[in-house]
């Protein structure tokens, strides 16, 4: 029997509220409706689920790095609350225009979670609300899919447009994206 493969997830516009001029507080983190209850129940089949962001405000100036680390000491809590665990949460604070390996569509973020946590290459699923998340699965041998939420919705019309990395699945949000790869939804 095969183990459960990683889940690798965007956090803006996926596990919470992606604004338009970044989150830069703990007070203007919101979750979106039922992400750790999904996320939970992938927790519960095995399944390891690592946090990629690009965090590029810290970058701007926005926020600093223990402004990040306490809302995602947030996070963790709440996902602890709901029964699950992150397995890692991986962050790029670096511009676009720095060049860096680890800012999306880059796999800096991934290739040091798949070292750390020992998982195989090229096994597993992202899941994204831009095409960037598709880009990062392309390059990684991820499943992608893209959620709806957050910036979804305007991505997948840019990528229909545009002819960009067509994600492998879309649903609507997280819960579905987990009902997918907990084999609960038809592909």
């Amino acid at each position: 029997m095969t183990s459960p493969e990683p889940v690798f997830l965007d956090r803006d516009g996926v596990i919470n509220e992606n604004l338009k001029d970044y989150v830069r507080s703990l007070s203007q983190w919101t979750p979106l409706p039922g992400v750790f209850e999904a996320m939970a129940r992938l927790c519960a089949a095995g399944h390891p689920l690592i946090v990629v962001t690009n965090q590029s405000g810290i970058a701007r100036g926005f926020l600093d790095e223990a402004e990040l680390a306490r809302i995602h000491d947030r996070m963790s809590t709440m996902m602890l609350h709901a029964g699950g665990s992150f397995a890692g949460i991986e962050h790029c604070p670096h511009a676009p225009w720095d060049g860096c390996s680890c800012r999306k569509p880059e796999t800096g973020m991934v290739d040091r979670a798949l070292k750390r946590l020992a998982l195989p290459e090229r096994s597993g699923w992202i899941v994204g609300d831009a095409e960037t998340d598709m880009e990062l699965g392309r390059r990684t041998g991820l499943k992608t899919v893209l959620v709806l939420t957050g910036r979804g919705r305007a991505q997948l019309d840019q990528i229909m447009r545009d002819g960009g990395p067509h994600p492998d699945f879309v649903r609507e949000d997280l819960g579905s994206a987990a009902g997918l790869i907990l084999g609960q939804e038809s592909e």
